[in-house]
Protein backbone atom coordinates (compact mmCIF):
# COMPACT_ATOMS: atom_id res chain seq x y z
CA UNK A 1 0.00 0.00 0.00
CA UNK A 2 1.41 3.38 -1.04
CA UNK A 3 2.06 5.92 1.75
CA UNK A 4 1.97 9.71 1.78
CA UNK A 5 5.31 11.39 2.44
CA UNK A 6 6.11 14.66 4.17
CA UNK A 7 9.60 16.13 3.84
CA UNK A 8 10.82 17.79 7.05
CA UNK A 9 13.62 20.35 7.45
CA UNK A 10 15.20 21.17 10.81
CA UNK A 11 16.05 24.87 10.72
CA UNK A 12 16.54 28.12 12.62
CA UNK A 13 13.85 30.22 10.88
CA UNK A 14 10.90 28.11 9.67
CA UNK A 15 8.96 31.05 8.24
CA UNK A 16 11.81 32.34 6.11
CA UNK A 17 12.90 28.90 4.92
CA UNK A 18 9.29 28.02 4.02
CA UNK A 19 9.08 31.16 1.86
CA UNK A 20 12.34 30.27 0.07
CA UNK A 21 11.27 26.69 -0.68
CA UNK A 22 7.76 27.77 -1.72
CA UNK A 23 9.36 29.97 -4.39
CA UNK A 24 11.94 27.34 -5.32
CA UNK A 25 9.35 24.58 -5.82
CA UNK A 26 6.33 26.56 -7.00
CA UNK A 27 4.49 25.70 -3.75
CA UNK A 28 2.58 28.00 -1.41
CA UNK A 29 2.73 28.48 2.34
CA UNK A 30 0.03 26.29 3.84
CA UNK A 31 -3.05 28.44 4.45
CA UNK A 32 -4.36 28.90 8.00
CA UNK A 33 -7.22 26.73 9.24
CA UNK A 34 -10.73 27.57 8.03
CA UNK A 35 -12.23 30.55 9.83
CA UNK A 36 -8.91 32.40 10.25
CA UNK A 37 -7.55 35.11 7.99
CA UNK A 38 -3.94 34.53 9.05
CA UNK A 39 -1.74 32.12 10.96
CA UNK A 40 -1.15 34.83 13.56
CA UNK A 41 -4.90 35.04 14.23
CA UNK A 42 -5.18 31.24 14.44
CA UNK A 43 -2.18 30.86 16.74
CA UNK A 44 -3.42 33.65 19.02
CA UNK A 45 -6.86 32.00 19.19
CA UNK A 46 -5.22 28.64 20.00
CA UNK A 47 -3.27 30.26 22.88
CA UNK A 48 0.17 29.76 21.33
CA UNK A 49 2.61 32.30 22.85
CA UNK A 50 3.90 34.83 20.27
CA UNK A 51 7.52 33.70 20.78
CA UNK A 52 6.47 30.27 19.43
CA UNK A 53 4.69 31.54 16.31
CA UNK A 54 7.75 30.90 14.11
CA UNK A 55 8.53 27.48 15.59
CA UNK A 56 7.13 25.71 12.51
CA UNK A 57 5.78 26.32 9.05
CA UNK A 58 4.73 24.24 6.06
CA UNK A 59 4.34 24.55 2.32
CA UNK A 60 1.98 22.64 0.05
CA UNK A 61 1.63 22.18 -3.68
CA UNK A 62 -0.44 24.94 -5.26
CA UNK A 63 -2.03 22.26 -7.44
CA UNK A 64 -1.75 18.55 -7.89
CA UNK A 65 -0.60 15.96 -5.40
CA UNK A 66 2.91 16.55 -4.10
CA UNK A 67 4.52 15.98 -0.69
CA UNK A 68 3.94 18.58 2.00
CA UNK A 69 7.20 20.19 3.16
CA UNK A 70 7.43 20.96 6.88
CA UNK A 71 9.94 23.24 8.64
CA UNK A 72 10.61 22.94 12.37
CA UNK A 73 12.82 25.14 14.50
CA UNK A 74 15.64 23.36 16.28
CA UNK A 75 18.26 24.89 18.60
CA UNK A 76 21.35 23.48 16.89
CA UNK A 77 22.84 24.74 13.63
CA UNK A 78 23.58 22.56 10.60
CA UNK A 79 27.13 21.23 10.98
CA UNK A 80 27.68 18.61 8.25
CA UNK A 81 26.71 17.68 4.71
CA UNK A 82 23.14 16.46 4.22
CA UNK A 83 22.78 12.69 3.99
CA UNK A 84 19.57 13.22 1.96
CA UNK A 85 18.90 16.13 -0.37
CA UNK A 86 16.28 17.35 -2.83
CA UNK A 87 16.84 17.34 -6.60
CA UNK A 88 14.85 20.05 -8.35
CA UNK A 89 14.12 18.86 -11.89
CA UNK A 90 14.74 22.20 -13.59
CA UNK A 91 15.73 20.89 -17.04
CA UNK A 92 13.85 17.65 -17.75
CA UNK A 93 14.56 16.22 -21.19
CA UNK A 94 17.24 18.80 -22.02
CA UNK A 95 20.83 17.88 -22.85
CA UNK A 96 24.23 19.51 -23.28
CA UNK A 97 24.50 23.28 -23.50
CA UNK A 98 20.73 23.80 -23.54
CA UNK A 99 20.43 21.85 -20.27
CA UNK A 100 23.25 23.72 -18.55
CA UNK A 101 21.96 27.14 -19.69
CA UNK A 102 18.53 26.26 -18.28
CA UNK A 103 20.10 25.13 -14.99
CA UNK A 104 22.16 28.34 -14.80
CA UNK A 105 19.02 30.46 -15.25
CA UNK A 106 17.33 28.59 -12.41
CA UNK A 107 20.48 28.86 -10.25
CA UNK A 108 20.48 32.63 -10.77
CA UNK A 109 16.77 32.85 -9.84
CA UNK A 110 17.31 30.88 -6.64
CA UNK A 111 20.45 32.86 -5.76
CA UNK A 112 18.33 36.02 -5.92
CA UNK A 113 16.08 34.39 -3.30
CA UNK A 114 19.00 33.63 -0.96
CA UNK A 115 20.50 30.34 -2.19
CA UNK A 116 24.23 29.99 -2.80
CA UNK A 117 26.04 27.95 -5.42
CA UNK A 118 28.24 25.09 -4.22
CA UNK A 119 29.54 23.63 -7.51
CA UNK A 120 28.66 22.67 -11.08
CA UNK A 121 29.19 19.25 -12.71
CA UNK A 122 29.53 19.32 -16.48
CA UNK A 123 27.87 16.86 -18.85
CA UNK A 124 30.19 14.00 -19.78
CA UNK A 125 29.13 11.48 -22.42
CA UNK A 126 31.96 9.13 -21.40
CA UNK A 127 30.47 8.65 -17.93
CA UNK A 128 26.82 9.26 -18.80
CA UNK A 129 26.71 12.35 -16.59
CA UNK A 130 24.03 14.76 -17.82
CA UNK A 131 25.25 17.72 -15.71
CA UNK A 132 23.84 19.40 -12.60
CA UNK A 133 24.40 22.30 -10.21
CA UNK A 134 24.61 21.78 -6.45
CA UNK A 135 23.38 24.70 -4.34
CA UNK A 136 22.63 25.52 -0.70
CA UNK A 137 19.39 27.02 0.61
CA UNK A 138 19.55 30.10 2.91
CA UNK A 139 20.35 27.86 5.93
CA UNK A 140 23.01 25.82 4.13
CA UNK A 141 21.02 22.70 3.17
CA UNK A 142 22.37 21.23 -0.06
CA UNK A 143 20.10 20.60 -3.05
CA UNK A 144 20.70 19.95 -6.74
CA UNK A 145 19.35 21.52 -9.88
CA UNK A 146 19.00 18.53 -12.15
Amino acid sequence: MMKDVQITFDCADPGALALFWAEALGYEVQPPPPGFESWEAALAAFGVPPEQWNSRSAIVAAEGSRPRVFFQRVPEAKVAKNRVHLDIRAAPGLEGDERMITLEIEADRLAALGATRAYRVEPDSATGESGFITMRDPEGNEFCLD
